[in-house]
């Protein structure tokens, strides 16, 4: 089955709704990316969950300086991210796109 026009039209204004602001994505990385907030918030709550372990066990070990051995790798990850959010952004979309297209062809 193929989605008429309209459908279609339907479809990309519930994606555009729906997306994940990169504005707000990137002001959540500036501000709480260490903690991974903004991986919370694009729903990738496993790697935002070690990414919040990684630097909270950094900081409680930093008095040892065994902490540098996990606040550098998430050091690197966070700087990453700031390339690889647009790309996050565009999955959160396609897959709002496949949902919403799939509620179209469930329902005929």
């Amino acid at each position: 089955m193929v989605l008429s026009t309209e459908q279609k039209m339907l479809v990309e204004q519930r994606v555009t709704n729906g997306r994940k602001s990169t504005g707000r994505t990137y002001l959540l990385w500036l501000f709480l990316g260490t903690l991974g907030v903004h991986r919370f918030y694009l729903g990738k709550t496993n790697s935002a969950i070690v990414m919040l372990a990684m630097t909270l066990l950094g900081l409680t070990t930093l008095v040892l300086y065994a902490g540098t051995f996990t606040l550098v790798p998430s050091g690197i990850w966070l700087a990453l991210d700031a390339f690889l959010i647009p790309g996050m952004i565009q999955q959160d979309a396609d897959a709002l796109r496949l949902f919403f297209t799939s509620q179209f062809l469930t329902a005929e």
